[in-house]
This record gives structure tokens, sequence and C-alpha cells, in this order.
């Protein structure tokens, strides 16, 4: 959003437009909503900061709720913001930890510290990016003097009247998909003060969950967080925000209900170990969390589940006893398929399945280009897994528990 769009915006007559805007969702939504407002005689500025945030309060919903509808967005921010729930577990360790005051360096439009000021906490809440501030001020207006908002970077901020500090370093290079690649140096603030920082008082940070492992000093609990299937951040913590005894977790949480699984080792264990024992194909496979993945805590679920590895490079579990686990997805197994497209389609159509949920590790394939080449007919489902085992590739059918 540009300056001069919000300035549009944050007066009587935008806020009072936004708030009667109906949800905009698709294009045609968009277009609608311009004509009617510029029909109306509005600047183009403001018809621009009122259409966007429309649509970026739609989308907002999936990670704030009803709370978006109250709120003002970046695309940006909304892609990077913590979802609610998520942060008001974030705030929950430092009001347990017996803190009052706490900084939150490169808040973004506030979704933590929405977290941690719903809980009862004084915010200290600081970004660099001027109109994000705005955004965030905004946002956090509620709270009044319990939370204060700064137009500054994180490391001028004195910290000397906070408690513990929450960061989000943000990625300064481009496309910030892949972090298991990117340099320490190219965060803001650059992960090397911040891990400074992490060894002179508590502090909490959130980072991408593909970040390389050897960045991760050896003296924080690392937390990987999934909701709903997908695996959304990595999480340090430090000093008395550390819990004893757990070097690694992974935080599950599926339709709002959380589930955990932690370790007393350490993050990067040398040399590396076999997650678990591997075994036949069993009459059930299961799917582990991305979450219990990237904590390296496999072992631990196989070991509930009797199961075993189809492979000791493919994160896929099987086992002959039917039970379940919330770390896992997990599957009834039908048959083994051949791995030929032109046998595999051929089978499938046999079988009558037309809609077929397809994954794949350890293979390159491109699963909508396969379900094509497949040419399914008929009206069963199934799930078909592709991975390989030892130097075999494999096709396994089975159906969704």
């Amino acid at each position: 959003m540009e300056l001069s769009e919000l300035q549009a915006l944050l007066t009587p007559e935008g806020l009072r437009l936004l708030d009667a805007a109906p949800p905009v969702e698709s294009a045609d939504d968009v277009a609608r909503a311009v004509s009617r407002l510029r029909k109306d005689g509005h600047s183009p500025d403001l018809v621009s900061a009122v259409v966007g945030q429309a649509r970026l309060r739609t989308r907002g919903r999936a990670k704030f709720g009803d709370l978006a509808d109250r709120m003002l967005f970046t695309r940006a921010g909304l892609e990077q913001a913590t979802r609610l729930p998520i942060a008001a577990r974030h705030a929950a360790r430092f009001r347990d930890a017996g803190f009052e005051r706490v900084a939150d360096l490169g808040c973004g439009i506030g979704g933590d510290a929405l977290g941690l000021a719903g809980l009862g906490l004084r915010v200290l809440a600081v970004e660099a990016d001027e109109v994000t501030a705005a955004i965030a001020a905004y946002n956090l207006a509620p709270f009044g003097s319990d939370v204060e908002v700064r137009n500054a970077t994180a490391e001028a901020s004195d910290l000397s009247q906070v408690d513990a500090v929450w960061l989000d370093p943000a990625r300064r290079t481009a496309g910030h998909a892949d972090t298991a690649r990117t340099r320490p140096e190219d965060w803001s603030p650059a992960l090397g003060w911040v891990f400074d920082l992490a060894a002179r008082m508590p502090v909490g940070v959130k980072l991408g969950p593909a970040l390389d492992r050897s960045f991760i000093p050896d003296d924080v609990e690392a937390q990987w967080v999934s909701a709903d299937g997908s695996t959304v951040e990595l999480v340090l913590w430090s000093g008395a925000l550390a819990r004893e005894g757990v070097r690694r977790a992974a935080l599950v949480i599926r339709g709002g209900t959380a589930h955990e699984l932690t370790s007393p080792t350490a993050h990067t264990p040398a040399p590396r170990t076999p997650d678990a024992p591997v075994r036949d194909l069993g009459a059930y496979l299961h799917e582990p969390d991305g979450a219990v993945i990237r904590a390296r805590l496999i072992g631990d679920v196989a070991h509930s589940l009797e199961a075993g590895l189809l492979d000791e490079h493919i994160a896929y579990l099987t086992s002959d006893a039917a039970l379940t686990s919330p770390f896992v997805s997990s599957f009834r197994v039908r048959e083994v398929l051949p791995a030929d497209v032109k046998a595999l389609g051929k089978a499938l159509r046999e079988r009558g399945i037309g809609r077929l949920e397809i994954k794949k590790r350890g293979v390159d394939v491109d699963p909508a280009e396969l379900r094509t080449r497949l040419k399914l007919r008929g009206t069963e489902s199934a799930t078909l897994f592709l991975t390989r085992i030892g130097t075999r590739r494999t096709a396994i059918l089975a159906d969704r528990l």
C-alpha cells in the first residue's frame, strides 16, 4: 500500500466506506466495487485503498477470524503474519514465564502483538516500514497505552525497559519461500544479531520452517509448528522461554486442537541416525506431519504406531496395526500397482477410480500432469502414493482413514 492510499483511507469517510464494503473475493468483485466507488465520485487513491483493504480483509479471516473485519493489512504483512491462535500460544509462553512487558521487533501489521496484548502483556511494537507501522498502530489501538508502536529498526531499539523479546526477522532476498539456503546476513535483522540478543535475554524468534539446521544455536529450544497439515514456522526459544528438558518439538494443530511431541536431545544429532527401522509394506501407510519430519521425531511416532519406514531416506511409515495418531495422516493400503504410467492408468480405470489424491516422495513427478496422463474414469476415489523403496519406484493405492 502506498502512503497516499493509507492517508486517504485513514479518514472518517475512508473508514466508513471500508466498513460498509461487501466481501471482495474475486476479480469480478473488485471490478464491481471499483466501478461503484468511482461512480460515487471518490478519488482514485481512496477507491484503490478501500477495495484493496476489503479484499485483504476477506483473505485475512483465514488467519484472524472475525477480527479481520476490523483490521488493516498490507499484502506482504498478511502473508507473513502469524495465525492468531498460534500467536496466542506463543504469547502464553511469555505470560507463563512471568514477563509483563515484551518487545515485538519487526511487528509487521501487529499479528503477534495482538496475541501478546490479548493476554494482558504490555507491548513495545517496532516496525521499520512507515506504512506498515501505521497499520500496526491502527490494529493495536484498542489496547490503548498498553501497546506502544514505534517506526524504527530492531537494531536501534532501546530494550532496557522490556523483560523479553519476540522477533520475526524479514528475509531480504526476493521470493522468500526457500529459507533453507538463505544466508544469516540475508535476514533483517541479521541472524547473527538476533542470536547474540537471544544469548543475553529471553527471546522467541519466528523463522521459516525450512531454515538450514546448521544455523540453529545449540542452547535454544527449536519448535516446528504446523497448522491443518501445513508446516508454517520454526520458533527458537531462549533463556526462560525455553522449556527445561526440551530441545526439539513438533507442535501440530489440527482443527483448533494442539498436539505436541518433544525431545530432550539436540536438534542437530551427529552422526545422523535412522528415524525408525525399515520394514516391508504393511496393511497401513502413514504420512508424518511436516513439523514431525522437520523436528526429526519420526521415530517417536513410529514407536507409538508399531510402525517402520518404507525406506530409510523416505518419510513414509507403514504398520500392520490399525493405530492412528494426530502426528500422521493414516491410510489403509489396498494394493501395489504398476509404476508405469500406461499400466497404472489402465489399472485405475479398471477399478473405476475417477477421483485420485496423488502423494509423492523421492520421485520426480508432477501430480497435475500425471493425473491428466492417467485418463481417469469412474465414480470411486482413492489415494495414490508414488515413492521409492530402495532403487525401486513404487505405486501404492490406499484409502484415507
